[in-house]
């Protein structure tokens, strides 16, 4: 991929208290060697750095958005609402379980889309594991690496497995 210190993919919460959860993003990437940012912009609290994060983010040559938010989880679908790039919701467990973050995440309106992953840590790794995904279309290293990477995870199903049927802990 080009240059390795331009961030291809962004990382914005609406709290750095959501920082703990959403390293998980930012440890797929960086074990990926995909150059990333983090940012703490709410869409509430700081709706004008908001909307000029979000419609800059192409220009800066950000490629993917991956957006953390709990409670009310504004954050992804108004940066979606200001760019083209594809946004990546991860609904946060700020209160009820998360479960509000996940539907302020999922329900967004016909014609203004955001991939919607899991509740919390699962869900921020997961994000980043699909916006490489996505940036693999066009690098086929990162295609080749993302292969092995799913090879890896099956082996060590089977391996596991193995150890059980073999009457090992």
């Amino acid at each position: 991929m080009s240059d390795k210190n331009k961030p291809l993919v962004a990382i914005v919460m609406g709290s750095d208290k959501d920082y703990d959860v959403m390293k998980e993003a930012k440890e797929v990437l960086d074990k990926f060697e995909v150059a990333n940012e983090v940012r703490v912009i709410s869409a509430h609290r700081t709706p004008a750095a908001c909307q000029e994060f979000a419609v800059n983010a192409a220009a800066r040559g950000i490629k993917v958005i991956i957006a953390g938010a709990g409670k009310a989880a504004h954050l992804a679908g108004v940066i979606a609402s200001w760019t083209t790039l594809p946004v990546i919701g991860v609904p946060l467990d700020a209160g009820l379980a998360g479960i509000d973050a996940l539907f302020s995440t999922v329900q967004m309106p016909k014609g203004v889309p955001v991939a919607c992953m899991a509740i919390g840590k699962s869900g921020a790794a997961n994000a980043a594991l699909f916006a490489l995904a996505i940036l693999a279309l066009e690098h086929e290293g990162l295609r080749v690496k993302l292969e092995r990477f799913r090879e890896s995870q099956a082996q060590k199903v089977k391996e596991k497995d193995q150890n059980l049927q073999q009457g090992k802990d």
